[in-house]
């Protein structure tokens, strides 16, 4: 059985554990059965989600059973925010999304087989509303809640913080005592004696522990651990899972194939060694290689292209992640656009600087206003002078007249023209007929 600590220490993952000795004893003693909460808070898991995601998936690569938890139930609540009140969605809005996230997560883990014999390390797929929404009011009080000091839940920083700002809901002020009965359901139905989660998580995951304690005297499956890992912070300060145009999500319909593979492909130098270490699952020595090459030939992106098609691959498929790298190839002259399907070449063009422009085709601009209004180049008149160096191209093709002017032949699929100066700037025009 894999050493799943060192492996998590060595990629820069393990922030916090209870008794690491007694962790790995157990995890040595395994398989283990473990679990990470994903609360509904929108249609779709975003890249955020993706360390505890493949945390999981690593746990279960290395010998131990992992369960992704859906909050069904504590979705319905919400875990308090440092700054201000959450905004409580309908019953119908969270089971919706419940199924989504559980869609989702079944693609990252392997869970039984129909027709065959379940294997010790399936992943269990369960939804918190199961047994939060079945529990009363006064069960809540009497058997959770007597067990938590109102002393250490207000020292608990998100509540010391809005208490001293526009202050907190009693509904939110009990969103730990839900997550810690999570982890007494999980002990009780499952054996699971691990939580995982972010390392802003620490506090709750612990109550957790201590409730598990408290109400069970730890049996039948004995003590219960906690593993927190490090919250990734962005070498420019930046929010990680962020881009100009909002967050990076799983879902195709909110963030494209496109977008998502050129999301890891433009990671910073200084950022990419660290996602390689949470992302890939790539060998130790794979991933050194990959960094040292990222020192040495910067310019050639190597662990930035490597990243980028494992995790389109893990996340939209290997035949999505063709049209992306496809698709990256000809935008640079590298392929056929022609070849490229509608879907892939309009999401690829909505990553570039772009324009649209109305038709019919003989009354469009010429080539050289185009470039300008794309923003390639900062005039027309540059654009004259890019057209007269051999710098300006339309659809991979040399433009050689600075007075050229679209033709209805040009049109991809009918109303995408792909500009491009020089090697690296590429624009795009919308042709509306």
């Amino acid at each position: 059985m894999t050493d799943i600590i060192d492996e998590l220490e060595w990629r820069g993952l393990l922030a916090q554990t209870t008794d690491l000795d007694e962790l790995r004893k157990a995890l040595a003693d395994g398989p283990v059965t473990l679990y990470c909460g994903f609360d509904p808070t929108a249609g779709s898991l975003h890249v955020g989600h993706l360390t505890q995601i493949l945390t999981l998936a690593r746990f279960q690569r290395a010998g131990h059973r992992p369960i992704a938890l859906v909050g069904g139930g504590t979705g319905l609540i919400g875990d308090p925010k440092p700054n201000a009140e959450r905004t409580l969605n309908s019953l119908e809005t969270v089971e919706g999304w419940v199924g989504v996230l559980g869609r989702q997560l079944s693609a990252f883990l392997r869970f039984p087989t129909e027709g065959m014999a379940a294997e010790p390390t399936d992943a269990i797929l369960a939804n918190n509303g199961d047994w939060l929404r079945e529990l009363s009011a006064i069960e809540l009080l009497r058997d959770v809640g007597k067990h938590f000091s109102v002393n250490q839940m207000l020292a608990r920083e998100t509540v010391r913080s809005r208490l001293d700002g526009a202050g907190m809901s009693y509904t939110e002020f009990s969103y730990v005592l839900l997550q810690s009965y999570d982890y007494v359901e999980l002990y009780r139905r499952h054996g699971c004696t691990l939580q995982i989660g972010g390392s802003d998580q620490w506090g709750n995951i612990t109550s957790g522990l201590d409730l598990i304690r408290r109400v069970t005297g730890n049996e039948p499956h004995g003590p219960a651990h906690a593993l927190t890992t490090n919250l990734l912070t962005k070498a420019d300060g930046t929010k990680f899972g962020k881009t100009e145009t909002g967050t990076v999500w799983l879902d195709p319909e909110l963030t494209t194939p496109y977008a998502f593979y050129q999301f890891w492909f433009n990671a910073d130098d200084r950022d990419v060694a660290r996602y390689l270490r949470v992302f890939s699952f790539r060998e130790r020595a794979e991933i050194e290689d990959l960094e040292r090459q990222t020192t040495e030939r910067p310019a050639a992106r190597a662990a930035q292209r490597a990243l980028a098609e494992e995790l389109t691959t893990l996340v939209h498929g290997a035949e999505e992640c063709r049209k992306v790298v496809e698709a990256s190839r000809a935008l640079f002259g590298q392929g056929e656009l022609s070849e490229l399907d509608p879907a892939t070449l309009g999401a690829a063009l909505a990553e570039v600087p772009g324009t649209e422009v109305a038709g019919p085709v003989e009354s469009l601009p010429p080539v050289v206003d185009l470039l300008a209004a794309t923003g390639l180049v900062p005039s027309k008149s540059a654009a004259r002078r890019a057209v007269q160096e051999g710098g300006a191209y339309l659809n991979n093709a040399k433009v050689t007249d600075v007075d050229a002017r679209v033709s209805a032949a040009d049109l991809l699929h009918g109303r995408y023209l792909v500009l491009r100066r020089g090697k690296r700037n590429v624009g795009g025009v919308l042709v509306r007929l």
